[in-house]
């Protein structure tokens, strides 16, 4: 049994089609669909779906959400999932091998951007580029052992990279894989930026970070270029 978490918030729209997607995967799912707060109805639809995921209401923002989908849940490991997000066809194979594998305490899976464009390949490379380099973030399905969760206390409740610190200390835990895929993530928040405000503000943001600008002070920026 494999856990997957999705954190939602007015998810009305995204929700149905990705609990589709997850009831028509191959393997022994658990899904637990973590409410932020909706005002649209998003966990009744979630109640309401043939695949009777388990619906979790927490405030307190998505880190939170993701904190309490992971105590709810009991498959190992788990998988965090955004609503906008879809696993690949052999997630769960992929998955159960990796967990074959003692050392690993982790990892994400390859992403693509869903479009078919330019700006969707563009974002595509560049974030293989990154995770190349040991960085990545919640929209390419994060997922962890339940032991590794537990000893990095789960997620920390920032405001804004709450997944980036979260990546950041499952990579110094031990080593992780990026498994095949690909996993596909909705370019909908980035594009009316453009390729070249998009790479801007992911660099800007996350090396303002680095550099100790707060959590608090960087939400502001981000929802900005969000």
């Amino acid at each position: 049994m494999i856990a997957v978490v999705v954190p939602t918030l007015d998810e009305a729209r995204e929700l149905p089609a990705t609990l589709d997607h997850l009831a028509a995967l191959s393997g022994e799912w658990e899904v637990v669909v973590v409410d932020g707060g909706s005002r649209d109805g998003t966990p009744a639809l979630a109640r309401a779906h043939a695949l009777a995921p388990a619906v979790v209401e927490a405030g307190g923002g998505r880190a939170a959400q993701l904190n309490a989908g992971a105590r709810a849940a009991t498959g190992d490991p788990v998988v965090f999932l955004h609503a906008d997000s879809r696993l690949p066809a052999g997630a769960h194979r992929a998955l159960s091998r990796a967990a074959t594998n003692p050392n690993l305490v982790g990892g994400n899976f390859e992403l693509r951007f869903d479009g078919g464009d330019r700006f969707s390949a563009v974002l595509g490379a560049v974030y293989a580029r990154q995770r190349r380099l040991g960085f990545y973030y919640g929209d390419s399905s994060i997922w962890a052992r339940r032991a590794a969760f537990g000893a990095l206390g789960g997620y920390r409740e920032l405001p804004v990279m709450d997944d980036y610190d979260f990546v950041r200390r499952l990579e110094a835990h031990g080593p992780t894989a990026c498994l095949p895929g690909p996993a596909m993530t909705s370019s909908r928040r980035w594009r009316a930026q453009g390729v070249a405000r998009t790479l801007l503000s992911w660099w800007v943001i996350r090396w303002l970070y680095v550099a100790g600008v707060s959590p608090g002070r960087l939400a502001g920026l981000y929802r900005q270029v969000r």
